[in-house]
């Protein structure tokens, strides 16, 4: 939902901005077998579950609460791996693919049943449509993704809070509409908080890729960068 996080990829490193990052981020590991990726994994087929129980039979009750334990997970994975030394590498790349799935599954079910209107669902697919050029560029120019932003992480986690909100306004007319309220209010949050995340990626990206080709031409002359 915000960024992806940077993994075992034979490009550069991105240049990590100060604000962007912990102070001391955990070295992630090869290991598969770990608890927080079990975590994800489970994260991550709640959301075949959640899109059945939206589109199929409409019991929108279960939908809430299987969203709302996918929501609320998402910072626990990465807790519990930082807590017990546990961060992998395919940890890291689990985590906002399960993040993504969570958004486009409930983008394309709410849209489906008219709870979010159309301009909500392209605002949110331009945004990731804007990120993937982003990563498209930084790979071609010989960069891995962007570590992630806590402002994006932060958007992912409004976001994944407002949805089942929204949902539970739907399911239950008798608590519609201060749900729905609470619901908008989070959600419209959420994305202006994610647009900006976005755009402190690409400028992330922008500079990367100047002072990388800077080092470039400063190696070819034999300079200083």
């Amino acid at each position: 939902m915000a960024g992806g996080t940077a993994h075992a990829v034979p490009d550069r490193p991105v240049a990590v901005e100060e604000a962007a990052v912990s102070s001391s981020p955990a070295v992630a590991s090869n290991r598969v077998l770990t608890l927080p990726n079990l975590i994800s994994f489970l994260r991550l087929v709640g959301v075949p579950i959640f899109l059945w129980l939206m589109l199929g039979p409409h019991h929108d009750v279960a939908a809430v609460i299987v969203l709302a334990v996918g929501g609320s997970s998402d910072w626990i994975d990465g807790w519990v791996a930082r807590r017990l030394g546990q961060v992998s590498r395919l940890g890291e790349l689990l985590d906002p693919l399960a993040d993504r799935l969570y958004i486009l599954a409930v983008l394309v079910a709410f849209t489906w049943r008219e709870i979010v209107p159309w301009e909500f669902t392209a605002a949110l697919v331009a945004r990731e449509l804007m990120m993937i050029v982003c990563l498209a560029v930084l790979r071609r120019n010989g960069f891995g993704p962007p570590q992630v932003h806590y402002l994006g992480k932060t958007a992912t986690f409004i976001l994944l809070a407002a949805f089942p909100v929204l949902l539970l306004a739907k399911a239950v007319p008798a608590i519609e509409t201060g749900a729905a309220a609470a619901g908008w209010g989070l959600a419209w949050w959420g994305i202006v908080l994610y647009w900006i995340a976005g755009f402190l990626y690409v400028g992330q990206a922008s500079r990367v890729i100047r002072a990388g080709r800077a080092e470039g031409a400063a190696a070819r002359t034999g300079e200083p960068a």
